[in-house]
């Protein structure tokens, strides 16, 4: 039954104060220990440029420099950040042009070599040959960081795939560069294709394809259908060149929160055991998900709160980070009114660690777009739900009912009266049409 909620409400202690806009205390050591390959590359990079402290930055581009010089050919990247750097790595991290020189000639003789055995192998006309020259050629693009030229050696290796696993091959290729690319319309594109080639019996591939398609979703902002992917995923081995299993659980836990009813939250989040070992990894998760369906509003956000420095450094969550925040918000604020007829505002405003005049302007946000029915009495600082009132909305009803019923015996009785005059028409019949012209 709804009450006021100057004593029915539970007490709440207001979270402490925000500290998304500090990263001071991010591990960056364990944070990348959990990629590889180009991925862990980029995010460093991400990281260094987002970061508002300039001692994880630093740590950032050192630990990049050392990961391209040690697995890539990528010399134009590591002549960029050279540069962004300066001296204030020292003088081991200065431009290294021996390095610069040798990779580069060492690409140029791989590309060289590459294109004569592709040449011959087209010549030989060696199909399987000529797959495995296009996607050797694609690696050392891939390892100079020329993402356009290697997607297109991919591409090209579709024609010369003669069973599944060369299929699979060629769309996991295509969908890794792509990602890297922003590309996500290709990304979707090619998921379809491997899925059309996979068994449903294979848990990794299908897990693996699940996360590309909500990596897709999300950065497309269908965030459901983010949410829905990312729960589907079980199986994540090796697949940390693309996405660390602790971002199942971030990405899949935010986009839920977001866009799921109480009934989908509990149902497809907090009773799956699968989702619930990725969760296991990040505990804030875990919490912020309990707390979230525990209706313990002010616990949840001060756990979002503490995550939202490092998601803002997350090469994917970045761009929505700031709209997930306030969806979730919002649908916490309508659940913690729902229950009730009239809310104190200063109690609110306490629970959801803003002030009155703010929660104020949300609340009235949320009545100007129809999330909640209700009035806001500002003098009194009291927000009042607004309830229909059964009477009236009783008798509109019948009141409709009414003039559909005679509405419709209109309607039947001039049927009776035109076949009663024998009033009808009748189409012509399809011989009498044959000398019609067109």
């Amino acid at each position: 039954m709804a009450t006021s909620m100057d004593e029915d409400l539970p007490a709440t202690s207001a979270p402490p104060s925000s500290s998304s806009s500090t990263t001071k205390d991010f591990d960056i050591e364990s944070y990348i220990s959990n990629y590889s390959g180009n991925t862990k590359i980029h995010r460093l990079v991400f990281i260094a440029e987002h970061s508002n402290n300039q001692t994880v930055e630093l740590e950032a581009y050192r630990m990049a420099i050392d990961a391209i010089k040690s697995t890539t050919y990528n010399t134009a990247l590591y002549k960029s950040i050279v540069e962004k750097v300066g001296d204030r790595l020292g003088p081991s991290y200065k431009l290294d042009q021996a390095w610069v020189d040798a990779t580069d000639k060492k690409a140029a003789q791989s590309l060289e070599r590459l294109e004569i055995d592709l040449n011959n192998h087209k010549a030989n006309l060696v199909k399987d040959n000529i797959r495995t020259g296009h996607n050797d050629l694609g690696e050392v693009y891939y390892k100079r960081g020329d993402l356009n030229n290697a997607l297109k050696c991919y591409v090209r290796a579709r024609d010369y795939c003669s069973n599944t696993k060369h299929i699979l091959q060629m769309c996991f290729n295509v969908i890794r560069v792509s990602v890297e690319m922003n590309n996500f319309a290709h990304v979707s594109n090619y998921v379809g294709k491997a899925e059309q080639t996979t068994s449903e019996g294979d848990q990794i591939i299908v897990s693996r394809l699940k996360i590309c398609s909500g990596l897709s979703n999300l950065e497309n902002k269908k965030y459901k259908a983010a949410a829905l992917k990312f729960l589907e995923a079980t199986n994540l081995a090796d697949f940390n060149y693309v996405i660390a299993p602790q971002d199942v659980a971030i990405y899949g836990a935010l986009t839920a929160l977001a866009t799921f009813d109480r009934s989908e939250l509990k149902k497809k989040v907090i009773d799956n055991l699968v989702f619930r070992n990725f969760s296991e990894l990040v505990p804030d998760v875990r919490e912020m998900i309990n707390d979230f369906y525990s209706s313990k509003y002010a616990s949840c956000i001060a756990h979002l709160d503490k995550l939202k420095g490092d998601l803002m450094l997350d090469i994917h969550l970045n761009d929505h980070v700031e709209t997930l925040y306030q969806k979730i918000r919002s649908k916490a604020l309508t659940q913690y009114f729902s229950p009730y007829v009239s809310v104190d505002l200063n109690t609110m405003a306490a629970a959801f660690n803003t002030t009155v005049i703010g929660i104020e302007k949300e609340f009235a946000k949320l009545i100007m777009d129809g999330s909640i029915s209700a009035r806001i009495d500002s003098h009194n600082k009291r927000l009042y739900a607004r309830h229909t009132d059964q009477r009236s909305s009783t008798f509109q009803n019948a009141m409709k009912m009414g003039d559909d019923y005679q509405r419709n015996v209109n309607a039947m009785l001039m049927r009776v009266n035109l076949l009663r005059s024998e009033f009808v028409v009748k189409l012509p019949r399809r011989d009498d049409l044959s000398g019609v012209q067109p």
